[in-house]
């Protein structure tokens, strides 16, 4: 039997860092990050609040405002450096090829339209369609998410909280893109609206091949649906490897503190931990590992020693307990251990 081949690369993130410019003084929200996305590959980043996910989102899609600025590092997409484009180059590709999803519908979409002028105008942004066919593929995206059509005709504050969102997910396949980025689409729903939504796009993301980058600072969300899984703390990339390792062999002390926040409905009952304390701030970054002050598994030398991502049976881990392991050290070592452990993967199937 022939291995199966690895999925081509749709995003590289490269040595990504990115600095809010301040009166003050520059904070670093997030500091040399570097990962791939595959095709049709869904990858979850989670974290606490204040980590740096939707930064790095806003990053990646060039969405940054002042006083961000990304400071170093490439975002590739489709052979393109998103970071060093121009609004008019970036305007050919969004909503066609990458499409974005944002926190709060109801800040996203135009309140003094309707849901059929705002889908009409993104399709009139790339090419001058008719007007039965603006009607006829915005019907279409509209159902494929679940909704009546007849909404097209309603305004956001008419819809739910739910439908605003498929609503949203409906304008990011107007085109259907390569890549949809979505910042924490489920925050403001409740638990069954929120399954709900996030099997509509994992069902669309299976239909239409895309793939997804999912920021949510909620692991037990992404735990069934995410291929791989990327733990941020302080701007930095914490632990990363495919999400089923991690939630069964968790490496990290964060990420083990993090599934140790959520209670699991099998097994026995057991208390809930949380992490003490709350994370740093970004302007007064600790010595050494950024996570000691809160780690239960604190050595003296993590107090002065900065950790590099370690690689541990194919998963990155930032950590000193893994010292003893090759160290992967900056954007280029970290693409090399993701592919040493894709080709690992084909190797074994």
């Amino acid at each position: 039997m022939s291995n199966p081949p690895v999925p081509e690369r749709v995003l590289g993130v490269s040595g990504l860092s990115v600095e809010y410019v301040l009166d003050r003084g520059s904070v670093r929200a997030v500091d040399d990050v570097s990962f791939a996305v595959g095709n049709g590959e869904f990858l979850g980043i989670v974290g606490e609040s204040g980590c740096g996910k939707s930064t790095l989102l806003f990053a990646i899609a060039h969405l940054l405002a002042p006083p961000a600025l990304v400071t170093a590092g490439s975002v590739s997409f489709a052979g393109m450096n998103l970071v060093t484009m121009t609004d008019k180059q970036l305007s050919a590709i969004r909503w066609r090829d990458v499409s974005v999803v944002m926190q709060s519908a109801m800040n996203a979409l135009n309140p003094v339209k309707s849901i059929g002028a705002q889908f009409a105008d993104v399709l009139r942004a790339h090419g001058k369609p008719s007007r039965a066919d603006i009607r006829s593929r915005s019907a279409e995206v509209l159902r494929m998410v679940g909704i009546d059509p007849a909404h097209l005709r309603s305004y956001p504050h008419q819809l739910s909280g739910g439908m605003r969102q498929r609503a949203m997910i409906a304008m990011a396949m107007l085109f259907t893109p390569e890549l949809v980025i979505m910042d924490e689409p489920t925050s403001a729903l409740d638990v069954v609206a929120q399954r709900s939504l996030m099997v509509q796009i994992k069902e669309l993301q299976e239909q239409y091949g895309f793939a997804v980058i999912f920021v949510t600072h909620d692991m037990s969300l992404v735990s069934h649906f995410s291929d791989r899984l990327m733990v941020m703390y302080a701007g930095q990339v914490s632990e990363l490897g495919p999400t089923r390792a991690v939630f069964d062999a968790p490496r990290h002390p964060y990420t083990q503190g993090l599934l140790e926040a959520f209670p699991s409905i099998r097994g026995p009952r057991v208390p809930l931990k949380g992490i003490p304390g709350s994370p740093p701030n970004l302007a007064v970054i600790p010595n050494g590992c950024r996570f000691h002050p809160r780690c239960p598994q604190v050595m003296d030398r993590c107090k002065e020693q900065v950790p590099e991502l370690y690689d541990v049976n194919g998963t990155l881990v930032r950590c000193l307990l893994y010292d003893d392991r090759p160290v992967r050290t900056g954007a280029a070592e970290a693409r090399t251990a993701e592919k040493a452990t894709a080709d690992k993967s084909v190797a074994d199937a």
